[in-house]
C-alpha cells in the first residue's frame, strides 16, 4: 500500500527556515519521483519542487528557486524540503506526492512533466510577518 506522511510544518517568522519531511512506504524512491506541493484555501494546489532518483534531477518552481532545496535519503525512504528565507507568501499546507498513482486516486497534478496522484495528508506551514 502506497503511503506518504509529511511532518515538520510549524509557525515561523519571516526570514526563518523549516525542514519538511516526507516518509514513504509501499514503493521505492529509486524508481518513482516525489513532488512537494502547496495549497492555500481558495487556490489550486501548486508544485514547488520535485526530485527523481531515476533521472538524477531536481526541479523548482520560480517562486521558491534559490530558497528551497529538495533532497532524499533512499535508504530511509524519506524526502526532505529545506525551506530558507521564508516569506508570508509561503504560508500554505504542504503536501508530498508520488507519480505512482493508485486506481482510486481523486486528485492528480502535473508537475515536472510527471503526473502526481498519491498524496500525503499535508503539513501546515505558517510564516508570520
Amino acid at each position: 500500500q502506497v503511503q506518504l506522511v509529511e511532518s515538520g510544518g510549524d509557525l515561523v517568522q519571516s526570514g526563518g527556515s523549516l525542514r519538511l519531511s516526507c516518509k514513504v512506504s509501499g514503493f521505492s524512491l529509486d524508481y518513482y519521483d516525489i513532488g512537494w506541493f502547496r495549497q492555500v484555501p481558495g487556490k489550486e494546489r501548486e508544485g514547488v519542487a520535485c526530485i527523481s532518483s531515476l533521472r538524477g534531477t531536481s526541479t523548482y518552481s520560480d517562486s521558491v528557486k534559490g530558497r528551497f532545496t529538495i533532497s532524499e535519503d533512499n535508504a530511509k525512504n524519506e524526502v526532505y524540503l529545506q525551506m530558507n528565507s521564508l516569506d508570508p507568501e509561503d504560508t500554505a499546507v504542504y503536501y508530498c506526492a508520488t507519480d505512482l498513482i493508485a486506481i482510486d486516486t481523486v486528485i492528480t497534478k502535473t508537475f515536472c512533466n510527471k503526473e502526481f496522484g498519491s498524496w500525503g495528508q499535508g503539513t501546515q506551514v505558517t510564516v508570520s510577518s
